[in-house]
């Protein structure tokens, strides 16, 4: 049973719908699920499905491209000759059947691409020399080298511009689609845990499906990463080697942003990673932005607009911390590491990490869905009037005049606001609307997971966002 997904389902019904034929890209990262909503949106019933095979050449690409129309119920195949002759195959296939609606699948796409194989040349003949000509086709090719379909599918300068009718880019699940997922799979876990959870997978639907019955959060982490045959352990090469042709980039990039808690700037990403290449580095970054590895942002204050680029894989970012260079036999390593300093500080970050994918939820929590914002970090460096200076990771700037400075605080009950969190939320507050030109109300969001204590400093904030609001279902 497929657990969310309404909208993207909705978009491949609409393309099924069509009175023409239409040509549909599905792309996300690796285990986000993209076979899945395919095959259960049309429940297993194809015209053609077939799947490209990682790392063969080509004559083993078409073997299995001859395979596949075999499986389908093509009554004589010979072995294509090029790949031309495959999708004249695969035509002749189509128009054999009787009338109606034929979804073509075409998973793992990139992979069939083997060197000097004209098969890009070849799709782009097979769409428009025919399909595109009938209205009795809907082709879906997907696959997870998603930086492979936006360069050679998307930016095509021949025959594929353009040609795309719908995209679909799998994002990764909410925390609401995870307990939704949590409770089809009979998972007892509270929200509290399934936060916890999060913090470390991300929202990638496989990993979750890793997760065993009977097991504590903890348990089910030293399982996964730290056992030496943890099936989470020795995902990360395996991972950037599947979305990337050339992984070695995109690791060098993501490696340098991982040391980072902000993120970089371009001129210091160039400096940090040794690519000299403005055109390969632009590639490179919009390759792991369209795959949810890394965000883009502003960041205001001595050098307004400053872009930044911020790695945010919570996956990546936990086996940066912990696992890459982590002692195999210390398989519990996660369970004995609760509370303390290591861990806690962590989890501080990891908190401010889900709230970022989670914006959304907070606008709707604050009330603000419905106006427009412009979301940025700010700083201010310290000086002579102010030597402290402050820093604000989260400002929600508002048309309607109002800046919410979002503060995110992790904790494991409510969460208590001391005198100095008082006096340090007074000084952000009173610093930001200081440097706001023109002039800019500023309202104080503490988001913390189970709410504040009861308390003389309480109040010190307009809005509290908790864990229930970030589980809101939008």
């Amino acid at each position: 049973m497929i657990v969310g997904r309404k909208y993207e389902q909705g978009r491949l019904m609409d393309a099924y719908r069509s009175e023409y034929s239409e040509l549909v890209a599905v792309t996300g990262r690796r285990r986000i699920g993209k076979t899945f909503l395919i095959r259960e949106t049309f429940n297993y019933k194809f015209a053609f499905q077939h799947s490209g095979v990682a790392n063969q050449n080509t004559k083993v690409q078409l073997h299995e491209f001859r395979q596949s129309l075999l499986r389908c119920g093509m009554k004589k195949c010979r072995v294509p000759a090029d790949w031309f002759d495959a999708f004249h195959l695969l035509y002749d296939f189509l128009d054999s059947l009787p009338d109606g609606k034929k979804v073509v699948f075409i998973d793992e796409l990139p992979w069939m691409d083997a060197p000097r194989s004209q098969f890009v040349s070849a799709l782009e003949m097979f769409w428009n020399g025919w399909a595109s000509a009938r209205k009795d086709i809907l082709m879906i090719i997907c696959g997870s080298a998603t930086s492979w379909i936006i360069n050679n599918v998307y930016r095509n300068h021949g025959g594929l511009y353009n040609r795309v009718t719908y995209r679909i880019n799998l994002k990764p699940f909410t925390l609401a689609e995870c307990e939704l997922y949590t409770k089809s799979r009979n998972l007892t876990m509270s929200r509290y845990e399934i936060l916890e959870c999060y913090m470390v997978l991300g929202g990638i639907p496989f990993y979750w499906s890793l997760l065993e019955r009977g097991l504590s959060v903890s348990q089910n982490i030293d399982r996964l990463f730290f056992n030496a045959d943890g099936k989470l352990r020795n995902e990360y090469n395996e991972l950037y080697n599947s979305l990337f042709k050339n992984s070695l980039p995109y690791i060098n990039i993501v490696s340098v942003l991982g040391t980072k808690k902000m993120g970089m700037t371009r001129d210091e990403l160039i400096k940090e990673s040794g690519i000299d290449s403005s055109g390969q580095l632009t590639r490179v970054l919009e390759d792991l932005e369209n795959c949810g590895f890394i965000r883009k942002y502003s960041f205001e204050g001595v050098k307004r607009c400053k872009h930044l680029f911020q790695l945010i894989d919570n996956y990546t970012l936990f086996y940066y911390k912990f696992v890459m260079d982590s002692d195999s036999t210390n398989t519990g390593f996660w369970t004995a590491n609760i509370n303390t300093p290591l861990r806690n500080s962590w989890e501080g970050l990891a908190f401010e990490r889900v709230c970022f994918e989670h914006i959304a939820q907070i606008k709707y929590a604050l009330g603000i869905s419905g106006v427009s914002s412009y979301l940025y970090s700010w700083e201010r460096k310290g000086d002579e009037t102010d030597p402290r200076g402050a820093q604000v990771d989260m400002v929600i700037d508002r048309a309607d005049r109002v800046a919410s400075l979002c503060e995110m605080k992790f904790s494991t009950g409510k969460y208590e606001i001391t005198k100095d969190d008082d006096e340090s939320l007074r000084h952000k507050s009173a610093a930001f609307m200081a440097a706001s030109k023109p002039y800019k109300g500023a309202h104080l969001v503490l988001v913390t997971p189970l709410g504040v204590a009861e308390g003389m400093y309480m109040f010190s904030v307009q809005n509290v966002v908790t864990l229930d609001d970030l589980f809101k279902d939008l």
